[in-house]
């Protein structure tokens, strides 16, 4: 009986061209998703600025005090007004409304009656007073909160770089946020 006994099997070309298959599929992914990370990015300091306008509205309303959100190009703070010095202090003691600064990269467009407003790099200057108080250098924010919860509308794009459609924040009279993208305008 001379029977010859068949092995089956792969070659070692086979398991090449599929380790290859594989490989190209796993860096497309995660390229993929380094871009969408980045979307995300700026989606959620989108969601995060208007809780924390909504926080700031409802802190006005209920304590009567006024506040302005001051924005930066790569992050945002609030500040109150103060009716005895008549100028917009630091929140002091504050950790839900303290300034933010947004990731690395993540950079913002601020625009008020449909018009690019600049602005600065860095957080304006903060004198100290001989009362200690912070007080914010011959400026006002750009966006008022008041007492009424109403407040100046502005609508900001927030993106990570130009290659990146960014995430739109509009915020109107009332203070009602909406989040959206550049084509949904």
């Amino acid at each position: 009986m001379n029977s010859r006994v068949r092995l089956t099997g792969f070659t070692l070309i086979e398991i090449l061209v599929v380790v290859a298959i594989v490989a190209i599929v796993t860096a497309v992914a995660t390229l993929s998703l380094g871009v969408i990370g980045d979307d995300n990015d700026a989606r959620t300091e989108a969601r995060r600025l208007a809780s924390l306008i909504e926080v700031a509205q409802d802190e006005a309303m209920m304590q009567g005090r006024e506040f302005g959100l001051e924005l930066l190009a790569g992050g945002y703070r609030f500040v109150e007004y103060d009716p005895f010095t008549q100028s917009w202090t630091d929140i002091p003691g504050d950790d839900v409304l303290r300034p933010r600064n947004l990731a690395a990269g993540v950079l913002l467009d601020l625009y008020m009656e449909d018009k690019l407003v600049p602005l600065e790099e860095e957080l304006a200057e903060l004198a100290q007073d001989e009362d200690d108080d912070r007080l914010l250098k011959g400026s006002a924010p750009h966006s008022l909160i008041f007492t009424s919860g109403d407040m100046t509308p502005f609508r900001v794009h927030i993106a990570r770089g130009p290659a990146i459609d960014p995430i739109v924040l509009t915020v109107d009279a009332l203070g009602q946020t909406e989040i959206t993208t550049v084509d949904e305008l």
